[in-house]
């Protein structure tokens, strides 16, 4: 029965991603314009976040301007590498890893960009040493109401930096290791028994990226009201957005297409029509993301006031308040 299952398939389907030259033979004028298209968008967030650097090198102080450029390129990034993996399927397991390798390191600068703001290191810890932080946030532990507040100290400073920092580490070292077990054979995405490495290795990351948005939570929710003014709510909101289409989003179509609910079309199996229409899905996506953060981030904003300057103010609304 199986036999007669596969010979109603069209063979295309059980191939590998087709060739680049393949891809372009069999591209029709709609589909040469939408290429076009989603190519033009790609090299436009390219250039806007090239001129954006050079405008970042120019106006801001280091070391901020190496995290804001870090985290600016996130979504260029993942859209230049969505553009090649469109036009050449074959490399889509590179180009992705590469986006989440990238997206990794982004995820600890954003915790950098954070503590920057306040000054620094050193100027955070003597910001808030003492103070007790919630640590009842998401993604861990967001039910967990009964959890008590934790004091800010320099150990917990030192593990909410590690905790964030672990997974642009480990999440390189494990790309590595997938791509020297793939050239072996060893290492397909497609492949679900307990026996494959995918099935052990993915849901190790998945585990890591849980750990390391869980102090990028802490310290936003700790410390969110002190810099509303520095327009961080919606910067942090693009951060998890794009955390949310580049690995969710991603993750949801190459589930649909192992499970044959994105069909085959040939010269594409299934599973290389699922990888070429989240490409083109993410193209878009990272394109209006690049325009949004160009915006959030090449504005110029006021100096953050100090502690001093903050009880002051607070305490003067208090008197007018009781005046």
């Amino acid at each position: 029965m199986e036999e007669a299952l596969n010979s109603t398939i069209d063979p295309a389907c059980l191939q590998e991603p087709p060739l680049a030259i393949d891809v372009i033979k069999q591209l029709d004028l709609f589909g040469l314009c939408l290429y076009s298209m989603l190519t033009f968008m790609s090299c436009i967030s390219l250039l806007l976040y090239l001129e954006q650097c050079v405008y970042i090198y120019k106006k801001l102080p280091y070391p901020k301007k190496s995290t804001i450029i870090w985290i600016n390129g996130a979504a260029p990034v993942i859209a230049t590498m969505a553009c090649f993996g469109m036009w050449i399927p074959r490399a889509v397991m590179f180009t992705d890893m590469t986006s989440n390798c990238y997206f990794a390191v982004v995820v600890y600068k954003v915790l950098v960009l954070m503590i920057e703001e306040f000054g620094g290191s050193d100027v955070f810890l003597k910001r808030f040493s003492g103070e007790t932080f919630k640590i009842s946030t998401g993604p861990c532990c967001c039910c967990c109401l009964c959890l008590p507040r934790v004091p800010m100290s320099r150990r917990m400073f030192f593990l909410l930096k590690m905790g964030a920092l672990q997974y642009a580490i480990l999440k390189t070292v494990l790309t590595v290791l997938a791509i020297i077990l793939w050239t072996n054979g060893n290492f397909d995405l497609s492949d679900l028994e307990i026996t494959g490495t995918a099935i052990w290795i993915n849901p190790f990351i998945g585990v890591l990226t849980i750990i390391s948005l869980w102090p990028l939570a802490i310290v936003f929710m700790n410390t969110n009201s002190h810099l509303r003014s520095l327009n961080i709510v919606p910067k942090y909101a693009m951060y998890q957005l794009i955390l949310v289409l580049s690995q969710l989003q991603t993750s949801i179509i190459n589930i649909l297409a192992l499970d044959g609910t994105i069909t085959c079309a040939p010269p594409f199996s299934s599973q290389a029509r699922g990888s070429m229409l989240s490409q083109q899905m993410m193209i878009m996506e990272m394109f209006i993301i690049t325009l949004i953060t160009r915006f959030l981030y090449r504005r110029t904003y006021d100096t953050l006031p100090s502690e001093a300057h903050d009880n002051d103010h607070n305490a003067r609304a208090l008197v007018e308040h009781d005046v």
